[in-house]
This record gives C-alpha cells, sequence and structure tokens, in this order.
C-alpha cells in the first residue's frame, strides 16, 4: 500500500467535498469568492454559524443571540459547540414555556421556532460517536418545539406520514392559507445533514407567494435516519415517487403544478428523481450536482491502490480526520447517515452518487444553481449537471452581487429564494 497514494486522495476530498479552504496536506484551495468571517477562522464552523444566524430572515434565530453564544465556543471543538447551542435552546425554550403560560402566544411561537434551529445545530459535530445520547435528545426537543410552534401559527401546518416501502417519511403539509383550493405545490427536501423542520425557514418564502410546501425527510435524514434507521440510498427516485404519490392524492395540490427542489446534497438527489419521476412539473437543484465528487473525483488507480489494502487506508484516513475539522466531519457524518462501517467504505458509497447514466432522462424544466463562493463545490460543478441537460434548463447563478453566494445561499436567504421563486413563478403561471 503506498502512503503518498492515500495522501493524495485524502488531498482531493478535502479540496472537493469537505467544506476545508486549506487542506492541511498542501495544494490551492478551489477558487472560490472571498467569505466574510463571522467569529471561526476555520470555515466549517463559521459556515455552520452562518447558517443559524441566516434564519434570522424567516424566524429562526436572533443574530445577537447567535454571535455571543458563538464567541463562547472553543474553535473545532464538538463537546463546545454542543454545550453552548444546547445551553442557548434551552434558555429560549424556558421563554417559550413562560410566554406560553402568560398566554403570550406570539411570543412563545417566535421562541419555540428559534430554539427548535438551536437545538438542531446543537449536535451537529457529535456524530463519530452515534450512541451518544445527547444526538436524539436534541434532535427529539428540535421537533416537540416545531410542532408546538405549529400549533401557534396562523397558516395550517400539518404533521404528516408518507407511506414508502414497507415503512412511512415523516413530513410537514404547509399551506398559505385554509381555502381548499388545489394549488402550485413545492415538494422540498434537504441533504446530508439538514432536518424537515428546519426546512421550515426556507419553506415560508414559498407559503409568502401562495405555494403549498410539502416538506419531506427521505432515508439519512431528520427522523428517518434517528427513529426509524434509515440510511441513505442514491436511488432516490424510490424516494420523491411516493412522496408525488402521496401529494397527488390531496385534494389542495395541483396535479400540474408540483415542483421538487433539492438543496445542499438534495441538489443532486433531485434531479436524480427527476430522471424517472415524470409527474413533476419543474426540478430545482440548489447547488446543481451532476457527481457528489465533482471534478475532483478519484482515478480509478487512486481506488485501485487504496482497496489494496483497507485497513492501511482507514488507518491513515482517520489519522488525517484528527488535524482536518471539515474531512472529520464530512466522514464521520456520512458513516452516521449511510451506516458504512468504516471511512474507506462510505467514500466508496459516496462514489454511487452519479447522474452519468440517468441524466438524459430528465424532461421537465430544470433550475441548476450555482455559487462562486460554495465552499463545498465549484461554479464548474454545478455547470457540469447544466451543460448534460436535455430537458428545458436555466443556470442561476450567485457571484457575489446579492450577497448570497454561499452554499445554498446562506445568509443571504431573502436575495436567494426571491430569484429562485421568481423563476419557479414563471415557469408555473
Amino acid at each position: 500500500m503506498h502512503r503518498n497514494a492515500i495522501l493524495s486522495l485524502v488531498a482531493v476530498l478535502a479540496l472537493a467535498t469537505l467544506g476545508t479552504e486549506s487542506c492541511a496536506l498542501g495544494g490551492p484551495a478551489p477558487a472560490v469568492a472571498a467569505r466574510p468571517v463571522f467569529v471561526f477562522e476555520d470555515i466549517t464552523f463559521d459556515y455552520e454559524l452562518q447558517r443559524n444566524i441566516g434564519y434570522a430572515v424567516s424566524g429562526g434565530a436572533d443574530i445577537n443571540e447567535c454571535l455571543f453564544t458563538a464567541h463562547t465556543i472553543v474553535p473545532g471543538d464538538g463537546d463546545s459547540w454542543f454545550n453552548a447551542w444546547n445551553g442557548l435552546a434551552r434558555r429560549i425554550h424556558a421563554d417559550a414555556t413562560r410566554a406560553l403560560g402568560k398566554g403570550q402566544k406570539v411570543s412563545a411561537r417566535e421562541a419555540l421556532l428559534r430554539a427548535s434551529n438551536y437545538y438542531r445545530t446543537a449536535a451537529f459535530f457529535l456524530h463519530g460517536n452515534p450512541s451518544d445520547p445527547r444526538i436524539a435528545e436534541t434532535a427529539d426537543l428540535s421537533r416537540e418545539t416545531f410542532r408546538k410552534a405549529a400549533t401557534l401559527m396562523p397558516r395550517p401546518v400539518e404533521t404528516i406520514r408518507i407511506p414508502y416501502e414497507d415503512t412511512t417519511l415523516p413530513g410537514y403539509f404547509l399551506q398559505p392559507d385554509r381555502s381548499a383550493a388545489p394549488k402550485k405545490t413545492l415538494l422540498l427536501q434537504t441533504g446530508f445533514d439538514g432536518t424537515g423542520e428546519e426546512l421550515y425557514f426556507t419553506a415560508v418564502f414559498a407559503l409568502d407567494r401562495g405555494y403549498n410546501v410539502l416538506i419531506f425527510e427521505g432515508p439519512g435524514q431528520g427522523a428517518a435516519l434517528l427513529e426509524q434507521g434509515l440510511h441513505f440510498r442514491h436511488d432516490w427516485e424510490n424516494v420523491v415517487t411516493p412522496v408525488v404519490d402521496y401529494a397527488l392524492g390531496r385534494p389542495e395540490v395541483d396535479s400540474g403544478k408540483v415542483a421538487l427542489m433539492g438543496l445542499s446534497m438534495g441538489g443532486f438527489l433531485t434531479p436524480r428523481a427527476a430522471a424517472f419521476e415524470h409527474r413533476l412539473a419543474v426540478c430545482v437543484a440548489n447547488p446543481g450536482q451532476f457527481d457528489l465528487y465533482g471534478s475532483k473525483r478519484p482515478s480509478p488507480d487512486a481506488w485501485k491502490q487504496m482497496l489494496a489494502d483497507p485497513d492501511a487506508a482507514n488507518q491513515e484516513l482517520r489519522a488525517q480526520m484528527e488535524n482536518n475539522v471539515g474531512l472529520r466531519w464530512w466522514i464521520e457524518n456520512g458513516l452516521f447517515t449511510t451506516g458504512a462501517a468504516t471511512p474507506l467504505d462510505f467514500m466508496k458509497f459516496w462514489g454511487e452518487f452519479t447522474l452519468k447514466d440517468v441524466v438524459q432522462d430528465i424532461r421537465c424544466p430544470t433550475l441548476v444553481i450555482g455559487s462562486n463562493g460554495d465552499h463545498f463545490l465549484t461554479l464548474a460543478d454545478s455547470r457540469a449537471l447544466y451543460d448534460k441537460l436535455r430537458s428545458p434548463k436555466t443556470f442561476l447563478t450567485f457571484l457575489g452581487n446579492h450577497q448570497a453566494n454561499q452554499h445554498c445561499q446562506v445568509g443571504g436567504m431573502a436575495a436567494g429564494m426571491a430569484l429562485i421563486l421568481d423563476w419557479l413563478d414563471g415557469v408555473l403561471q
């Protein structure tokens, strides 16, 4: 086994998928626009902070709550991260309970939504130990606080179970008003590490425009993973088709105006599903991904050398994880969400996520999003999906002029969703 082959592959992965601005093994970082540093020099921690703060625009955070909390965190320390966000979530949760006891329903709802988001983020860096009880505890509290907030909302929010194989998938059906008339409907899903409750803070922009929003969690995501033990699968059409079946069975849904949007890793999963599920009127890939390894897919020779001595490869990968926050988080979360036994097993499974044999089967109009500040993939990676599509297509780029050019428009959601929904409105009119 050649150690240099492992080092080379890890370097490629760190640059291609791990959210690190520079690789501890050397070599240049991807060409991305300069990013604002809020608190943490490490982009993995700082991006997750900005992800939280970004939801302030839709009721999921208060800016100073986030900034003051972040300044108490030891950089790179997952336990410190957990203690800070869990402490904040519990304080805001207690505020909500007091407000509700006084009949102050608006204040209670607002606090419950923020608490739900803070609970969600608390255990983000703890997945290296899947049996850590803090993971399930904060996930339960995030769902509990969101669902309690939902009962206080002026718009209908229904907790749903979607029939799926021999079980169900969790989700929410949100309506812009209480009328029963069929409406255009957005099926909204997350990616590698989000939750259905988190998606509410994106859904509100579509609700304001008169859309129904059906939020769902698939295998590897949210409660489908934590409560049902369902792990990621690459054939995502087998997840989305039951969701479409469910949506079309509701009288509130206009069957000719059903759109599917996926965020983060969902920007790969949704085009995959659209290649098979032709009842979709529209697909939005945010950001677009043809291949989860992007342009940095390891060569057959690199794989051959690693697979020749998997024990040595896994040993080296774990050693590199110790010195690279982004690499450690990516592999630990990958093991957690896929059920893979080793880092190398996870990386092999990751390689199954490519559209090379199915992209030509996508028929619906597709919006592919790319950003020059996305630290997970390059504009060229998103452009690769756009270029290979044969369906009607649009390439929407965020280049910094709207301050929405980070991964999934974090920190610029209002500007980003305005452009995305303007396009969607035009296609579904």
